[in-house]
């Protein structure tokens, strides 16, 4: 082979380098933007979801007397790996703050699909609308939970059940999609992270009308 077409090969083997790492990049780069465009369409059906749950929370704080600034919802139909606690500002209509949430383990509860129960030892998350009620001593997170007071025929034991919000140390403070949270954090309380119940805290202390909670799937 003489030195032309060794040169001409090196060139041809160059070039082509180039051109496939242009083209990794180039295809990187539209995976990151139809990443993006997703994580976009997905934070919009959730917004606009909540804004639904949020408008009906409105009414019914109206109705009981209750706080009409805030409340909070948790969404258990979210993948635990995922913040489905949230709290609602009624004035701005957005998501206040936001955290992962535990449920209940009992039963036949699993990582993926909790059950439901409002009998007392059943360890199960309860569905419904809740009063949230005096601020206690806890032995987990920040060392404070909150009484919760059911209003509907599926949460109406919580209080003798001893069904409270409060946080534990080990929840994390962001989302850990697509692994699950482990089971056993919760025996049916609504358990958030530390950071959001320092202040979900503030906002229980400062309200002049007992605050909502709505546990729904």
């Amino acid at each position: 082979m003489n030195k032309i077409s060794h040169t001409l090969i090196v060139l041809v083997s160059s070039l082509t380098f180039i051109m496939c790492n242009a083209n990794n990049k180039e295809n990187r780069k539209g995976e990151q933007a139809s990443k993006e465009n997703k994580e976009i369409i997905e934070r919009q059906a959730l917004l606009s979801r909540l804004k639904t749950k949020a408008d009906t929370a409105k009414a019914f704080c109206k109705q009981k007397g209750l706080n009409t600034e805030y409340c909070f919802l948790a969404d258990f139909s979210i993948h635990s790996g995922k913040n489905r606690f949230f709290v609602w500002d009624f004035a701005k209509d957005t998501i206040k703050y936001e955290s992962l949430c535990c449920h209940g383990s009992g039963m036949k509860s699993t990582q993926a699909k909790p059950v439901f129960s409002n009998v007392e030892g059943s360890y199960c998350s309860s569905l419904g609308k809740y009063k949230m009620g005096v601020r206690s001593y806890s032995q987990w997170g920040i060392n404070v939970h909150y009484k919760m007071h059911g209003f509907d025929k599926t949460n109406n034991n919580a209080f003798k059940r001893w069904v409270v919000l409060h946080s534990h140390t080990p929840v994390p403070e962001h989302e850990i999609y697509p692994n699950h949270l482990p089971l056993g954090w919760s025996q049916g309380c609504p358990v958030i992270n530390n950071d959001i119940m320092r202040k979900v805290d503030t906002l229980l202390k400062n309200a002049k009308k007992p605050i909502l909670l709505w546990v729904y799937i």
